[in-house]
């Protein structure tokens, strides 16, 4: 089943995979933790093990945030999660192990958000348990090829699969350029979870960035100096972001890119 798994995660080009079983969530890494009715054992109750798969956001994309270039970036690779893991949870139940894909949102928008600032799954903490990362200052899951520019949809599964080990190294520096660079506030420095996002700040902000269509924010994630995507974008120099003025052509295309499209 496991080289089932990974040989259709390389046919389709999904580059970040993994497995955890569903007894994971029952012993806490960290409090506050995962509340019992939001675990895959409460959602699809005779689940074995969920298999999380990742999909980048493609850094020259995202360094325009917020703009109308990311945020249809950003609505693509949530339809490719929804669409992946729906055709994962297929393949499997055809096997003979019942299985579901969970939405790559949970909610029904901003709006929905807003008036309760919770999604009934997390595949942020299903992406850590099936060892694809870490957690960041950012409460997001930080990874090795990606930093936190990575989207994650989830698969609840009757097979028992054998599972990933836990990342055993932290990937955050605690450089806190997620903090400092928050349009809204709505981070504070710290380990996590004990510097959880504000999310009515965070939800409010991106409410605001709707109406413009430019809509999610996504800069704590594109200042985070974790990633080998850097490497590849050539973005180790983080003064872009600071101080790099509006005659570099890097920030003149962001520049362009944000007059247009929007309102």
């Amino acid at each position: 089943m496991r080289d089932l798994l990974r040989d259709w995660c390389r046919r389709n080009e999904i580059p970040l995979v993994g497995v955890a079983g569903v007894h994971r969530w029952e012993t806490p890494l960290f409090t506050p933790w995962v509340p019992p009715a939001f675990s895959p054992a409460s959602i699809f109750p005779s689940a074995a093990s969920v298999i999380v798969i990742g999909l980048p956001v493609h850094l020259p994309v995202l360094d325009s945030s917020p703009s109308v270039w990311y945020r249809e970036a950003y609505q693509t690779i949530n339809t490719l999660l929804d669409q992946y893991t729906y055709r994962l949870a297929s393949l499997l139940t055809e096997e003979g192990f019942p299985s579901v894909p969970v939405p790559r949102d949970g909610y029904g928008g901003i709006e929905a958000l807003q008036k309760n600032p919770v999604a009934f799954f997390s595949h942020r903490h299903a992406a850590v348990l099936a060892g694809l990362g870490t957690f960041g200052v950012n409460n997001m899951v930080l990874t090795a090829k990606y930093g936190p520019r990575v989207r994650f949809g989830s698969v609840l599964t009757t097979a028992a699969i054998d599972e990933d080990p836990l990342a055993d190294t932290p990937l955050c520096t605690r450089c806190n350029r997620c903090v400092s660079h928050c349009p809204v506030q709505a981070l504070s420095p710290g380990e996590y979870p004990h510097n959880l996002t504000n999310k009515q700040t965070c939800t409010a902000n991106s409410a605001e960035l709707n109406r413009h269509y430019t809509s999610p924010c996504g800069i704590c994630i594109r200042v985070c100096p974790v990633g080998e995507d850097r490497i590849r974008f050539n973005r180790t120099d983080h003064r872009i972001y600071d101080s790099r003025g509006a005659d570099d052509p890097v920030v003149r295309s962001w520049n362009h890119i944000r007059r247009y499209g929007t309102r």
